[in-house]
């Protein structure tokens, strides 16, 4: 599904990639794992064809990234470390924005737009404006603006990071149903120890180059069970204090 070809990338400030290649099969769920600086990032845009390689070359599902990165566009749903929001809009209009700008056809707009938010939870908050969500929810809305095209292959770029607790859980679990989808995932993170409960598969870099030769598969792991929202804070009601004149 995602072939790379000695792959290297050339920031002004130096080389992020040195001849990285290795293949993703179709189906496969791969973390890609690496310290800050690895070359993650900038690995997952070559692939999301946003930017080119410096040299060597990158096919998604037999479409060069280089030669029809249109059409990888349409085969990818993207989600960078550092996404914006339009606050101003709601999370139907975010949705449906995102919709329109990946080619779906306005006559499945609608469609498109309702599955994508009860596949990460925003049903409930379609009429929501983006600026009012929890720091969580928008996250799920940017991961929404990303399936709501149905794509073939998924690059998140550390969905986890900044989760904690249960809102790192329901994430963790949500990216678990998008996967038993059918789709080829990348996810990547600091550490496999992140995401071995989500990943088939694992992809390291180190300092722009392949750790172990290339993708390698993870022993299967049985699957987890839902994550138990928090128990409400109950709060006591405020005493009662007795009307003036009457008894104590």
């Amino acid at each position: 599904m995602i072939d790379a070809e000695t792959v290297v990338f050339d920031h002004p400030s130096g080389r992020a990639l040195h001849g990285v290649g290795f293949v993703v099969r179709a189906g496969a769920v791969v973390a890609l794992t690496g310290p800050s600086g690895a070359g993650k990032s900038t690995l997952l845009r070559c692939i999301a064809a946003l930017d080119h390689p410096t040299s060597g070359r990158i096919s998604v599902a037999g479409l060069d990234t280089q030669d029809d990165p249109r059409g990888v566009h349409a085969l990818v749903g993207y989600l960078p470390d550092a996404f914006g929001l339009y606050d101003a809009l709601s999370v139907r209009q975010c949705l449906a924005y995102a919709a329109r700008a990946r080619g779906v056809p306005e006559a499945e707009v609608e469609p498109a737009l309702a599955r994508a938010a009860e596949q990460v939870g925003l049903l409930g908050e379609l009429d929501w404006r983006a600026g009012e969500l929890p720091p969580p929810a928008r996250t799920r809305l940017a991961l929404g603006q990303a399936v709501v095209h149905s794509p073939r292959v998924l690059l998140l770029d550390q969905p986890l990071a900044g989760l904690e607790g249960y809102a790192r859980d329901a994430m963790a679990a949500l990216m678990r149903r998008l996967a038993l989808g059918g789709v080829t995932a990348l996810i990547s993170a600091h550490a496999l120890s992140e995401l071995d409960e989500i990943c088939t598969d694992a992809l390291t870099l180190a300092d722009g180059r392949l750790v172990d030769g290339g993708v390698t598969r993870l022993p299967p792991k049985p699957p987890k069970p839902p994550p138990e929202p928090p128990e409400p804070e109950v709060t006591e009601p405020p005493p009662e204090h007795p009307s003036d004149g009457a008894p104590a």
